[in-house]
């Protein structure tokens, strides 16, 4: 675990004292992001913070592969040479739309080809786990394809979630901490050397997270843009393509007592959302909202709008950071609830805590238009909107705001006009406390 915290902090480091200077870079090379009627930010802002990101990446894998115990991952394994080709390929491809905003098919076509380079030297699903049955093997060309669309898939949902401050990178982090310790509990504690190189991705990738979210946070003061995070898609596709189809459930039998017996305790993780995504359901979520309004609407399904998940929080009423943290919240709960239920499923309390904590989601979700009636001697311990004095002086306001606007009628002069106002406003507000 020390040698994990230590990569870990590393690329947390790297990452986070080579934005600053990325962000200047973006700035001298015009690699900055325009207002545009779909954005949220009100402010041009530098992109290229991928930059830092594979950096940070590079700087892991490179003090991993010099450590004891994780160099053995290089040894034994061609996985870490892989993922590092693949992430070469798909941040180029990032970095030069960030620039120079190139096509849609132009980006499928780098994700294509970073996919099947990785593909090529070994990083591929070769059986799938099936419950009640068992391990069912792959043929080259079915794991080859099954590894590609994983691979699109995840780069795709991860970019689409990415329209806040902070959102994809912090559920990307949430989403890697629980893929970190489920890939841990079974290289440690089932002894099984396979699921190591998918550790050691988790482990950077929250590490790539941390170090650039400082720098994203609301107000940010700059975005990854597609070479980050389609960058950390492809390394969550990754770890999840190495621990499904490298684990061989076979291995397990030894601590299960049979096959199937092992299929079963990690069916949480394989069978909900198609392999690993669960870890990623709420932006594969958005993923195929997003391809299914846009289709249904005759557009492309690359073609960007304000229909995402995140854009109808905001609708909703709530604020940049609110909505940030609320799909922190479902992120976290679906991930870290498939683990706990993956470690004992057959624990009754752990479904009825995840049923509690999605109650609480629900509630923080219709928040906005949720308005009680506090009573006045309450109405210091509950936030500023929920207080009857402060809504009631809004409402007056915005009144006498939309009569102070409104036209004047022949014959009547302003100071009239303005006293009526005024005497109205004043007895709808004694009205309106009573």
């Amino acid at each position: 675990m020390r040698e994990y915290v230590l990569t870990l902090c590393i690329t947390v480091a790297v990452t986070y004292l080579l934005t600053g200077p990325v962000r200047k870079f973006a700035i001298v090379a015009g690699a900055m992001t325009e207002i545009r009627a779909r954005d949220v930010h009100r402010e041009v802002t530098p992109r290229l913070g991928g930059i830092a990101m594979f950096f940070g990446l590079c700087a892991g894998l490179l003090v991993a592969d010099h450590l004891e115990n994780l160099s053995e991952v290089f040894d034994n394994s061609n996985e870490p040479r892989a993922l590092l080709s693949g992430a070469a390929i798909i941040w180029l491809v990032g970095v030069l739309d960030d620039k120079f905003e190139i096509d849609a098919l132009v980006k499928l076509g780098g994700q294509l080809i970073a996919a099947g380079v990785m593909v090529m030297q070994g990083l591929t699903i070769l059986w799938i786990p099936v419950p009640g049955y068992g391990s069912v093997s792959l043929t080259a060309w079915q794991g080859n394809l099954l590894t590609v669309a994983l691979v699109l898939i995840t780069i795709n949902a991860v970019n689409f979630v990415d329209g806040l401050d902070g959102l994809a990178a912090g559920m990307v982090c949430i989403a890697a901490a629980a893929f970190f310790m489920y890939a841990y509990r079974i290289w440690y504690g089932y002894g099984l050397e396979a699921a190591a190189p998918a550790t050691l991705f988790a482990a950077i990738l929250m590490g790539m997270c941390l170090g650039f979210l400082p720098h994203n946070l609301p107000p940010a003061r700059i975005f990854m843009g597609d070479s980050g995070s389609m960058l950390i898609g492809l390394v969550l596709a990754a770890g999840a393509i190495s621990i499904t189809g490298q684990v061989d459930p076979d291995a397990m039998n030894l601590f299960a007592g049979s096959e199937k017996a092992a299929v079963h305790q990690t069916v949480p993780v394989y069978i909900p959302l198609l392999l690993p995504l669960t870890i990623i359901a709420v932006p594969a979520a958005d993923l195929v909202l997003a391809i299914v309004r846009r289709t249904w609407r005759g557009q492309s399904p690359f073609a960007a709008d304000r229909g995402h998940l995140h854009h109808r929080l905001l609708e909703i009423g709530h604020s940049q950071s609110r909505a940030v943290l609320i799909m922190y919240f479902w992120c976290g709960l679906i991930a870290f609830g498939t683990l706990a239920y993956s470690v004992n499923s057959a624990s009754m309390w752990i479904v009825l805590v995840i049923v509690g904590l999605s109650a609480v989601g629900l509630i923080l979700l219709v928040l906005p238009r949720f308005r009680p009636k506090v009573p006045y001697w309450a109405e210091a311990f509950v936030p500023p909107r929920y207080r009857r004095r402060k809504a009631l002086t809004e409402e007056t306001e915005a009144a006498a705001r939309a009569a102070a606007s409104a036209p004047l009628p022949p014959g009547v002069n302003g100071a009239t006009a303005i006293g009526g106002r005024a005497r109205f406003a004043d007895r709808d507000k004694a009205g309106s406390t009573r």
